[in-house]
């Protein structure tokens, strides 16, 4: 695989429905979308970094600024035996994870394309279909979070997650566990918490939640280790699991019983298989997080969850809940049983529709070696 042409886009595409979490509100999703290019076959990834920098320090024109000056000229000619060693290509700069694993991840798309296989046969996974979950994001009422998950729970979704915050918490899982009973359910914090709130957040034992996502601080184990501790609820780490290394130091901590695996947060599909092989070894279940993707992250994460260890549903949703149109096509839906099938045509499987790229499309470049 030798790419020979790389193209960023700019990209903005209108949420279906506004959605909330610690972090803020947003109405609509932008990120860089990249291709690649070996003068026959093409490949797509997606860079999840949102224009702001509450999730991640990473944002969309850190990104633009980092592929287009450092991470494409470290892969622009180059010839690659193996998707793997794209990753280790760009190892000299450090961090911008999220960028790296856009165009890591489009390699991949390509690489399976060559092969002429599905982009979960490449990666090792088990690809027939895949259970989802649902993310319902902070709403402005305890009504209206009834009536959403009402929704997505009629459209089949096996998993329903709330995202929490101070004073929306104990109140709106109440209100979930009357009105819904045991449904498998689980609450975000995206860093909301401190270890003070640990008497606090011990209340959520009592609904016996599947795990708490990310209740402290972005880059912290040791204080998640001191909350797991004082806790029955499992703790899922996100956010501070940025590294493989990372995660094995939380694990050995007892920091988490729980990863979430997100393919931009640890730098694209390479280090994904490893985060997720180093977990199976230590007996820690994963599931796939989402990061509001197109229909193109999507897909990337439906080949990804087809891994053995993904034991949970992920964030992995229907296009049309986040998007109307979404930029691919067939469009991602969920069968009335809550799974998604996983695509076996080559690559990621899905078609880019230009007309509606170009429509979305802020900002392009375009370099060629």
């Amino acid at each position: 695989m030798k790419i020979d042409r790389i193209e960023l886009r700019l990209i903005r595409l209108p949420l279906v429905h506004f959605f909330e979490t610690s972090f803020g509100r947003v109405y609509d999703q932008e990120f860089v979308l990249i291709r690649v290019d070996d003068g026959s076959l093409f490949g797509y990834g997606e860079c999840v970094a949102d224009r702001t920098p509450y999730y991640s320090s990473e944002t969309t024109e850190t990104e633009w600024h980092l592929l287009e000056d450092y991470l494409i000229p470290l892969v622009l000619g180059v010839e690659f035996t193996d998707p793997r060693d794209v990753f280790p290509a760009m190892k000299r700069v450090r961090g911008h994870n999220m960028a790296k694993a856009g165009l890591e991840m489009a390699c991949w798309d390509l690489s399976a394309k060559i092969a002429g296989v599905p982009l979960w046969q490449l990666l090792g996974g088990q690809g027939t279909e895949i259970a989802s979950g649902v993310s319902v994001g902070i709403q402005d009422s305890l009504d209206q979070l009834v009536k959403k998950i009402e929704t997505e729970l009629a459209a089949g979704y096996r998993r329903i997650k709330i995202k929490i915050k101070p004073g929306w918490d104990i109140e709106a899982v109440a209100a979930v566990r009357r009105h819904f009973g045991s449904i498998p359910l689980m609450v975000d914090a995206n860093a909301a918490y401190t270890l003070a709130d640990a008497d606090h957040l011990a209340r959520l034992d009592e609904f016996d939640l599947m795990m708490i996502e990310q209740p402290l601080e972005y880059d912290d184990v040791r204080d998640h280790a001191h909350l797991q501790s004082r806790l029955r609820t499992p703790v899922c780490l996100d956010e501070s699991i940025h590294t493989v290394g990372i995660a094995a130091e939380a694990i050995a901590a007892g920091a988490c019983k729980i990863i979430n695996i997100k393919p931009g947060r640890v730098g694209g599909l390479a280090e994904s298989i490893r985060l997720h092989d180093l977990c199976a070894k230590q007996g820690i279940p994963v599931w796939h997080g989402g990061m509001l993707e197109s229909g193109i992250g999507r897909t990337h994460n439906i080949h990804l969850a087809t891994l053995p260890n993904f034991k949970l549903p992920g964030d992995i949703a229907a296009s049309a809940r986040y998007f109307d149109p979404d930029l691919v096509d067939p469009p991602i839906t969920v069968r009335p049983d809550g799974t998604i099938l996983v695509p076996q045509t080559p690559g990621i499987g899905v078609e880019v529709v230009e007309e509606r790229l170009e429509k979305a499309t802020k900002r392009k470049v375009v370099f060629t070696a």
